[in-house]
């Protein structure tokens, strides 16, 4: 074997709504580079993007491989003749491919990744940053692709990391009702947890793991080891044939779009990010059940709203008063005419509540009757006997608050890819980042490969 070339292959944008996964892309090249030598020096990672962008398909997922390789030209031609094989290049994809050799990414190329998580980023500086690096690549349609391309390869997982097994239906089975048994979804999930997350939403009884649209997946298992999810997936009973899976690297489940801290004063659209701040005016059902309310934050107000599908979500928000300083998880949502720019809420943290007090009028001391005021500052009269008062006052009394201080989140129904659930932020995983046996099945092949 000759000298092996350390790379990176990103992809990105190669399905539309009509069909098709990057992940079964990434899927078909993992395959070829393993029948041609390459060898894995990580999982393939899954990079979650800004998931506010409006132009994007699903979940916004972006991905790379990391492979040493003996001819990087090989390595590129198997990406290109793949995706022109099995994008949806005629149904509006723009897919990008971009290789990289770099031992250490460079401090601007990190830098355009963290804003493809939480802003809107340009083609143009992508383009930029190619030439820069004398980069290779292959661009489809409007290119758009490069940048999720790029991005992907620039992602460090500097703070977090989660798992993802995704199983692969055969090509015969695409567009049909996925026959995975739910109530063997169910039993996975209560087993895994908290090891495993958004497989099943007990709040509405719905199954996550699998999607509903015509493209190849048939699961997803997210979770925090890989091993975990091999288990998980072998206790699954599955009544169609499988083409294979794969476990991915992910950013999902890490709330990492929302570490930007979004100033009031420019709130971006399509921006993601946290702040703090004190509820300025009590929240409201609207039309849709959905609940609207504004918060303060030096000075400026910003309106913001939990959506029909939070479910109990909106419950938690709707206990909110004026003066309660909280932090909010949320993205920008584009202003017009009928609406205001709204940040959606992606969780809600309350860090101090205010007293819940009522002012009721006093009781008389002669027959214990409930008096009347006789006007402001004219003291109180009781009516049952006559009684005068006039330096009684109303007698104050404190509520309890329906909430309490803490974090909250929405169900997992309604939890974007990258949402941190709540159960994450108690557990602590030591990440090993060794590859495990058995990391990649393709039961369409022989076995010879897979190591």
């Amino acid at each position: 074997m000759g000298h092996l070339h350390k790379i990176a292959i990103g992809i990105d944008d190669t399905d539309s709504t009509n069909g098709m996964c990057t992940t079964f892309i990434v899927f078909q090249l993992v395959r070829r580079l393993i029948q041609i030598g390459a060898r894995f020096n990580d999982y393939p990672r899954l990079i979650r993007l800004n998931p506010n962008i409006p132009w994007k398909t699903r979940g916004n997922g972006a991905l790379s491989l990391i492979v040493s390789i003996n001819n990087i030209q090989d390595a590129f031609k198997e990406a290109c003749r793949i995706i022109e094989e099995y994008s949806e290049i005629e149904s509006s994809a723009d897919p990008g491919l971009i290789i990289s050799s770099f031992d250490v990414i460079p401090k601007d190329i990190e830098e355009l990744c963290q804003r493809t998580i939480s802003e809107v980023v340009s083609k143009k500086d992508v383009e930029h940053l190619i030439r820069k690096y004398n980069l290779l690549y292959k661009g489809w349609g409007k290119m758009r692709g490069l940048i999720g391309a790029l991005a992907s390869i620039g992602y460090s997982f500097s703070d977090d990391a989660t798992y993802e097994l995704i199983a692969f239906r055969s090509p015969e089975n695409w567009g049909s009702k996925r026959l995975v048994d739910g109530s063997s979804i169910i039993r996975m999930s209560h087993a895994t947890y908290p090891y495993t997350f958004n497989n099943y939403d007990d709040e509405k009884g719905r199954i996550i793991i699998t999607p509903r649209g015509p493209d190849p997946v048939l699961l997803g298992i997210r979770g925090e080891d890989p091993e975990l999810l091999l288990n998980a997936y072998r206790t699954l009973k599955i009544n169609e044939k499988v083409f294979g899976y794969m476990i991915f690297k992910t950013n999902q489940g890490t709330s990492v779009h929302l570490k930007p801290e979004l100033n009031l004063e420019n709130l971006g659209t399509y921006r993601s990010g946290h702040f703090k701040g004190v509820v300025f005016e009590n929240p409201t059902v609207g039309i849709g059940g959905h609940v609207y309310f504004k918060v303060m934050n030096e000075g400026l107000t910003v309106c913001c709203a939990a959506y029909e599908p939070t479910g109990n979500f909106r419950k938690i928000v709707l206990g909110l008063l004026i003066g309660d300083r909280i932090e909010i998880g949320g993205s920008v949502r584009r202003s017009s005419s009928k609406h205001p720019r709204i940040v959606n809420l992606e969780y809600l943290k309350v860090i101090e509540l205010v007293k819940d007090s009522i002012l009721k009028n006093p009781i008389c001391v002669s027959c214990n009757k409930k008096m009347t005021s006789r006007g402001k500052n004219q003291g109180f009269r009781c009516n049952h006997c006559g009684l005068e008062d006039t330096i009684i006052k109303k007698l104050v009394f404190e509520r309890p608050r329906i909430i309490s201080k803490g974090l909250y989140v929405p169900p997992p129904r309604a939890q974007r890819h990258l949402t941190k659930p709540l159960q994450r932020y108690f557990i602590n995983i030591n990440k090993d980042t060794k590859i495990i046996d058995n990391w990649f099945e393709n039961y369409e092949v022989s076995k010879d490969f897979q190591n």
